[in-house]
């Protein structure tokens, strides 16, 4: 059976500074010393969670995409994390899967957080990333989607369960920090998946703390690794065997109720 091996990155984020925290990713990610496959940065990782998009936004072809292009094919990895990216007059959270050969996908972050205004500033997006890697279907999602599980729910496919990995990229603040690691350990118990969560630490700009608390959490949804309050650079190496013998000896993920997402 195959394997898949991610470092999760959790730092803090300069607040609205691109060029400060673009240098400062690419040197954690330079010194990551176990061979890796997947690198997971944090929920707008080049400017933190800021509601300005007009003055910060980039293109597709900006400054920060061709830098995931950059470390992606220099370090043999597979790159990716949300930012601000403006395309024909709109304003996405917009999740890039950067692979070394410079071919790219991305997930527009569809829930909104209405609370903090991001509703006002962005538009959602209307279709879920599927990536694969190694035969690893990797399911992408941003932040806020987490508190709706329907968006994530494991589909029931003729070749077998939708997706073997579900992502979440993350400003998460600390106040809620029970309720992130709560839903994070729900998605994968209820999906028969594993979950990767990565949150940022520190202070925003707008004086939110937040904790970190990134986790890795197996499809019994057991907690293989977990780091709050600091900044962490992890590498983990899931294993293929031990979610389809999980699928096989309890296949709850094939009762579940078909729907469609409208």
């Amino acid at each position: 059976m195959s394997t898949l091996t991610i470092t999760t990155i959790q730092s803090n984020l300069i607040w609205e500074e691109k060029t400060a925290n673009l240098r400062m990713l690419e040197q954690k990610i330079a010194g990551i010393e176990e061979k890796t496959e997947i690198v997971v940065l944090p929920e707008m990782f080049n400017t933190g969670f800021s509601m300005r998009p007009e003055a910060l936004a980039e293109t597709m072809e900006g400054e920060t995409v061709e830098w995931m292009k950059k470390v992606s094919r220099e370090n043999g990895i597979v790159l990716t994390g949300s930012l601000m990216i403006e395309e024909a007059g709109n304003y996405y959270n917009r999740l890039v899967w950067m692979l070394p050969n410079g071919q790219y996908g991305h997930y527009d972050k569809r829930h909104l957080f209405a609370f903090g205004e991001e509703d006002k500033h962005y538009s959602p997006g209307n279709k879920r990333l599927i990536a694969s890697v190694k035969g690893w279907k990797i399911n992408l999602q941003v932040c806020y989607d987490l508190r709706f599980p329907v968006w994530a729910r494991q589909q029931n496919t003729e070749t077998g369960a939708e997706y073997d990995l579900l992502i979440y990229v993350a400003n998460w603040p600390e106040r809620r920090s029970h309720a992130w690691k709560t839903l994070l350990c729900a998605r994968a118990i209820e999906n028969q998946c594993y979950v990767v969560g990565v949150n940022r630490v520190g202070s925003d700009g707008k004086n939110v703390y937040h904790s970190g608390n990134s986790l890795v959490i197996d499809p019994l949804g057991q907690v293989l690794y977990h780091m709050a309050d600091e900044e962490d650079v992890n590498t983990i190496t899931l294993q293929k065997e031990m979610l389809e013998d999980v699928r096989n000896k309890f296949p709850f993920w094939k009762d579940a109720d078909t729907f469609n997402i409208q």
